[in-house]
């Protein structure tokens, strides 16, 4: 399973920026798809999730700002009103089945770099 992580860069504090994920390989079903992410000397941290029923959990940090929607396999993250705090490496991450009766397994993306200058 390879998650593919697009988007992502500079831009100036109050503006937006769009993250996309594509997962691929031996898929049987996604049962959450979402975004953390890890600012430098700090734990990484949740930002957004999707379940496969369309339910989205989101960081109080990021409420009405960011928004999270999954279509199949691709999950995309709408980021706006973007803050300096916002600056950080960007993970994509599914919990994937790879099999029907198969355990749950996380997989990450490779870290986008997303800044925000104030």
């Amino acid at each position: 399973v390879q998650l593919q992580a697009s988007g992502g860069g500079l831009v100036q504090a109050g503006g937006s920026l769009r993250l996309s994920c594509a997962a691929s390989g031996n898929i049987f079903s996604i049962n959450a798809m979402g975004w953390y992410r890890q600012a430098p000397g700090k734990q990484r941290e949740l930002v957004a999730s999707i379940t496969s029923g369309g339910t989205t959990n989101y960081a109080d940090s990021v409420k009405g700002r960011f928004t999270v929607s999954r279509d199949n396999a691709k999950n995309t993250l709408q980021m706006n009103s973007l803050k300096s705090e916002d600056t950080a490496v960007y993970y994509c991450n599914a919990l994937v089945r790879v099999m029907p009766t198969g355990p749950t397994r996380s997989y990450w993306g490779q870290g986008t770099q997303v800044t925000v200058s104030s």
